[in-house]
């Protein structure tokens, strides 16, 4: 475990009070280094503004802490799901951001409506089960990790083109290839979720976006043969 992923952690997560997706300390900010197989997040409850590389907690892929003297975060069994599962993500975050928060609530998946969703999400944002009684008694927070894994194994999700789940009644997951993209896929999950709520106020019938607009949109900057922005 590196001190400069950690200075990433530290980063990420006061970047989320930058970027207006957290009120209090409702969000984190996780990474794991995928030579060793540890994970650094957040320590439970702490103020972001009190955050640095000493706080941080990290703990093996079974969530034994192996450094730091404050309990992880809450939401650490979830990040440790998707970290055994999604194999390529370096990255996990999670907030209550309010829009996106929205959709999650009100039980719906954020469809593809423009260009900009396109532009990061390739298709709609899903929305995923709510846990059963029996689970959240066992192990909440391991099986809200359980439910996003199944969901996107069972509907052939890939993870790095979809990466954001809206969990029904709680709130979404992002992920992504480093810290930076990983709050980068929130910001821009919110983004779009306020967006589409302003689209439905406008028109209530607002359809997806054409396939054709979406594929062109989603691989000019994520396909083999993308050519947004710079090279080298």
């Amino acid at each position: 475990m590196t001190e400069s992923l950690k200075q990433e952690v530290v980063d990420g997560n006061k970047a989320l009070v930058t970027s207006g997706l957290v009120t209090l300390t409702w969000g984190n900010v996780s990474a794991i280094d995928r030579e060793s197989g540890l994970v650094v997040i957040k320590p439970s409850g702490v103020d972001y503004d009190a955050l640095d590389t000493r706080n941080l907690v990290v703990v093996d892929l079974d969530g034994h802490v192996v450094e730091g003297d404050l309990n992880p975060s809450s939401d650490t069994k979830t990040h440790l799901e998707l970290y055994r599962h999604f194999t390529d993500v370096v990255s996990v975050v999670h907030t209550h951001s309010p829009s996106a928060t929205a959709f999650s609530q009100a039980g719906v998946s954020l469809p593809c409506h423009g260009t900009t969703h396109a532009d990061h999400f390739y298709g709609s944002v899903p929305l995923v089960r709510a846990l059963t009684e029996e689970e959240v008694r066992e192990d909440y927070e391991h099986y809200t990790g359980v439910s996003i894994v199944e969901h996107f194994v069972s509907e052939g999700i890939n993870p790095i083109e979809m990466p954001a789940a809206l969990l029904k009644h709680h709130a979404p997951f992002t992920w992504g290839k480093s810290v930076c993209g990983a709050v980068n896929n929130s910001i821009a999950l919110e983004a779009c979720a306020k967006m589409a709520l302003m689209t439905y106020q406008l028109n209530p019938a607002a359809a997806a976006i054409p396939d054709h607009i979406l594929n062109q949109h989603y691989m000019r900057k994520h396909g083999p043969d993308a050519y947004y922005g710079q090279r080298g």
